[in-house]
């Protein structure tokens, strides 16, 4: 019986890749956990600097930082693109990959230049793939988000800002909702805007306006808003990974039960050839008797 066993084989393939894909989701599930309360960790600090920040600015109107200036007709844009590093999780990628791309599309048909810095292996091998100058890169940032690994690629960007070298810039990334839902985001990170600081009527009631600064207004605020700029990539990043493993998980739960329902078809068609074969032995037999 040949076919029997070449279904036998694929039968025992299926179930070893059933055990890794039911591995990888118990791993995607005690990683997603721990990702998720970190996200959520990182959350109130991004709020509360969001919160001086925009007291700051408003209690200073006579200076205004460049991280803020007003946006002319755009020349130059940047984009901060933030992947993964493993694949193994759904469309994840794809689907941030595609909006960036038609974000770029669009800039590029209005004769705007991109170049891009990239968090994750992932975005890193696209954009080179494309053909779009990536300035700078960071990859292998393992299961936990480290600021300091950031805080380098995100500063080229920022400089080529305050340069003057883009007039805008785009932080993408794939926002996470709930276990099931991951949706991609790309929203303008430079200039900011009065809406992204924008406070609530308790805030605004809670606030004080009257500010000593030391050394002056203008390195004060703009250290600030430098500091506000890195805790929302940080909070991108972190974002990124609940969603990323939250991604997988729901992957391998699909493929594992997709492996069990390829083994049931090929037992059942295991059963088929073996009982064709049982029947045809014993017709042979039978007719075998018969002639004697």
């Amino acid at each position: 019986m040949a076919v029997g066993k070449e279904i036998r084989g694929k039968i025992k393939s299926v179930e070893n890749t059933k055990k890794i894909t039911k591995a990888m989701e118990m791993v995607a599930a005690s990683k997603m956990r721990k990702a998720q309360e970190r996200m959520r960790a990182a959350r109130p600090y991004a709020d509360k600097i969001r919160n001086i920040t925009a007291n700051l600015s408003q209690a200073n109107p006579e200076y205004r930082s460049p991280y803020m200036r007003a946006q002319g007709s755009a020349k130059a844009a940047g984009f901060v693109v933030v992947t993964t590093d493993k694949g193994l999780c759904g469309g994840l990628n794809t689907n941030v990959l595609r909006a960036i791309t038609n974000k770029m599309r669009d800039l590029q048909s209005e004769n705007v230049k991109v170049q891009a810095v990239a968090i994750g292996n992932k975005g890193f091998s696209f954009l080179n793939r494309v053909g779009v100058p990536v300035v700078s890169h960071a990859t292998q940032l393992g299961d936990t988000p480290q600021l300091e690994k950031l805080i380098g690629p995100v500063k080229v960007m920022l400089d080529a800002f305050i340069e003057g070298k883009v007039d805008a810039v785009y932080l993408c990334y794939t926002k996470f909702i709930n276990t099931m839902k991951q949706e991609p985001v790309v929203e303008q990170l430079l200039p900011l805007t009065t809406s992204r600081l924008e406070q609530t009527a308790a805030e605004r009631q809670a606030g004080g306006w009257d500010y000593i600064y030391e050394p002056d207004a203008a390195t004060v605020i703009d250290e600030l808003l430098t500091r506000y700029i890195e805790a929302l990539v940080y909070q991108a990043v972190a974002e990124n990974m609940a969603s990323e493993q939250s991604a997988r998980m729901v992957a391998m739960k699909a493929a594992t039960d997709n492996a069990g329902n390829l083994i049931g078809e090929l037992k059942l068609v295991y059963n088929k050839t073996r009982q064709a074969a049982i029947t045809k032995e014993l017709s042979e037999i039978v007719s075998g008797a018969a002639a004697v």
